[in-house]
């Protein structure tokens, strides 16, 4: 149970004064449901204003605060025309406050003619004359307007402002409560970082790097904290030793020999399962590295021990690539091996379900329908979570208790992370890297086209098509944005489709799943040559034929995602190409990534590199720019802070019990406050 001091700040945001239905939907758009998230919904960057005499003081684009006397208003000829208000300074200099749409009813009570006004906002020239658009504020006297010369600005979405958002911030703050300190007093002082309370007026209020790092250390050190606390509780756990004899394993047929990085890892692997403890470890690979045929020798002990294994997969689409691929590579062992997801019913389901029940089948491979209440086990040994960063810690807590004692658990992503970000996300995992590529895999001819050669690269397609091959083409999304210019899978795929007809078929997340299934199967079985689709093929599509992969406006990618896109193909033994068409307008940044996709498919650089160009988008493959797993601490603060944060909740856990004693109880609060309480849970008596 949460603790009842924290209640206020899990109040729904329409408990706040001013909240009602129509401007709730814009903050749940931010995602500011509790007044939590109002107070977390720090500043984007602050206007600095600047109060002048008269405009001969002030420069054109700055932001300031002046004395203005309105002269004339000019209403618009048209609807669609600026109402504008003619005002002089104290010199006599004449200035438009500009305004558009229904603003122009504001400047009429606002600003009447020969009443002198403060006006705030940045000075602009249109034509010969000086203007200010949409003055910031409007105040009778100076001193309305002189607490706005440092000013916050949030990000907003339709239906909110700046002077909303500030105010349902000011009321948050004003129902947050002290709560007792979890940083290390020394380490308060050695920062210089206010109490928390104290930290978030001051983030609000203006530029403050010392109050900004005082909240992201509290977000890494709960986040820390909770992954440490999941890896405590794993050893104290009692598991099922597993130690395979290696009869099964040696009757595999695989398509190559094992190279150093995955005999390392079996390894390393072997020895976690043989222990009395939970295994909990992740394979990190790049893509065609061969984590399947590791995980395939993971399972295949637990078999050999006398247990089940299960594999998790995110989606069906990789479910099935999975169940197919294990079968073709285990088929001389005799092992049963089943498919089961959610759209599994009747009587085919019961079958499985019996199996799993009486030990007759031994791997069984799905989506998370392998571990609903309905699903039993005889002996559930290892379970293996392919694409880990898309379940949360919570879920595969959950998973691991369908097992009579606690199921050794290996996770799995194709995704190279970072090893700065390793922590982060992986904090309370051993982790074992496949850094070698499996011998014969060819290099993929990666080339950078600009978007004005589309009907060349279409007649480009035709030719491939023409040969037996087959091709991926890619899109930013799934439908044109009305205000935006960008490529849409299900226009790309009408628009291929009149070209090529029935050899096109398009697959992206919101189609339904049979539909979805329907066209992969039409892909992978060869009858379809071409597959339009979004990142939804990012992970799990292996068709060795198809050979050729075009990335719509590749610059809208992050470095890790176009890596895991190109690895759709190369995957046979013949040459392929993936072609980047960039948008004619390229930024700096965007022309970096695309000539490093061109001079490497090292998976490990890249990521880094991606790490330094994207500020921290993409840090897990999936994750578009400014979407990571922290909503306070930025990327600089992640790489500074998060190993403090780490080695301080090690210390905490080792050294000083854990959650008790007074920063202990401290840090049980802090593990609430970010939603980790699921690692509180994980303590006796938690």
């Amino acid at each position: 149970m949460r603790p009842d001091r924290l209640n206020p700040l899990f109040a729904e945001a329409d408990s706040l004064e001013g909240v009602g239905p129509k401007l709730k939907k814009p903050l749940e758009k931010l995602g500011l449901t509790r007044v939590r998230d109002v107070i977390y919904h720090l500043p984007d960057r602050f206007v600095q204003r600047r109060a002048v005499t008269d405009l001969d003081e002030a420069a054109e684009g700055e932001q300031i605060v002046v004395a203005l006397t309105p002269v004339e208003h000019r209403a618009p000829r048209n609807n669609r025309g600026p109402y504008r208000v003619l005002a002089q300074d104290v010199k006599g200099n004449v200035l438009a406050l500009t305004y558009f749409g229904r603003a122009s009813y504001t400047a009429k009570k606002q600003l009447p003619v020969g009443e002198t006004r403060w006006v705030a906002g940045r000075l602009d020239r249109y034509g010969d004359m000086l203007q200010i658009v949409h003055p910031d504020h409007v105040a009778e006297s100076s001193a309305g307007l002189m607490g706005h010369l440092v000013e916050p600005v949030y990000s907003l979405a339709e239906g909110l402002t700046q002077p909303r958002v500030a105010d349902l911030v000011a009321q948050s703050l004003d129902r947050t409560p002290e709560l007792p300190e979890w940083i290390e007093p020394g380490l308060l002082d050695k920062h210089k970082w206010p109490a928390w309370r104290d930290a978030l007026a001051l983030a609000h209020r203006a530029e403050h790097p010392e109050a900004r790092d005082r909240l992201a250390y509290d977000e890494l050190l709960a986040n820390s904290l909770a992954l440490l606390l999941v890896r405590a509780d794993n050893r104290r756990r009692k598991g099922q030793p597993l130690q395979g004899d290696g009869r099964l394993r040696s009757k595999l047929r695989l398509p190559y020999s094992l190279t150093g990085a995955q005999r390392r890892s079996i390894g390393e692997i072997e020895g976690d399962m043989a222990q009395p403890h939970p295994m909990l470890r992740l394979l990190q690979g790049d893509v065609g590295s061969g984590k399947t045929v590791v995980a395939l020798e993971a399972m295949l002990i637990a078999v050999e021990a006398g247990a089940q294994a299960a594999l998790l997969a995110p989606t069906e689409i990789l479910a099935r690539q999975h169940y197919d691929t294990l079968r073709q590579l285990a088929a001389a062992t005799g092992v049963q091996i089943a498919l089961l997801t959610g759209r599994d019913k009747g009587r085919a389901r019961e079958s499985i379900l019996i199996g799993l029940m009486d030990g007759s089948i031994q791997i069984v491979v799905g989506t998370h329908a392998i571990f609903q209440e309905t699903v039993g086990y005889k002996n559930l040994g290892l379970v293996v979570i392919d694409e880990q960063h898309r379940f949360g810690v919570s879920q595969r807590l959950l998973l691991t208790q369908k097992g009579k004692l606690t199921p050794h658990t290996l996770s799995m992503t194709a995704t190279p992370i970072p090893r700065t970000l390793v922590l982060a996300q992986y904090g309370e995992m051993e982790v074992s890297q496949l850094d070698e590529m499996p011998p014969g895999r060819q290099a993929i001819d990666t080339r950078v086209i600009a978007v004005e050669r589309l009907p060349e690269v279409v007649d480009g397609v035709a030719r491939h098509l023409e040969s037996g091959s087959q091709a991926y083409w890619v899109c930013p999304m799934v439908r044109e944005h009305e205000s935006e210019d960008i490529a849409a899978a299900e226009a790309r795929f009408a628009a291929l489709q009149h070209r090529f007809g029935d050899q096109v078929v398009l697959v992206h997340g919101q189609l339904r799943p049979e539909i979805k299934d329907a066209a992969m199967e039409r892909f992978s079985s060869g009858g379809a040559k071409l597959l339009v689709a979004t990142t939804v093929i990012e992970v799990g599509v292996d068709v060795p034929s198809a050979t050729l992969m075009v990335i719509e406006q590749a610059e809208r990618f992050g470095l890790a995602q176009l890596h895991q896109l190109r690895g759709r193909v190369g995957r046979g033994s013949a040459k392929s190409v993936c072609l980047l068409l960039r948008s004619a307008e390229l930024s700096e940044t965007g022309k970096q990534r695309l000539a490093l996709m061109r001079e490497t498919q090292d998976g490990f650089r890249l990521a880094e590199e991606d790490l330094k160009l994207r500020g921290g988008g993409e840090l897990l493959g999936t994750r578009q720019s400014g979407d990571t797993p922290f909503h306070i601490a930025d990327l600089e603060q992640i790489q500074r802070l998060l190993p403090l944060a780490h080695d301080d909740a090690r210390l905490l856990v080792e050294r000083d019990g854990g959650l008790t004693g007074e920063r202990g109880e401290a840090a049980r609060l802090l593990l609430y406050l970010f939603e980790r309480d699921w690692g509180v849970q994980l303590l006796r008596g938690g």
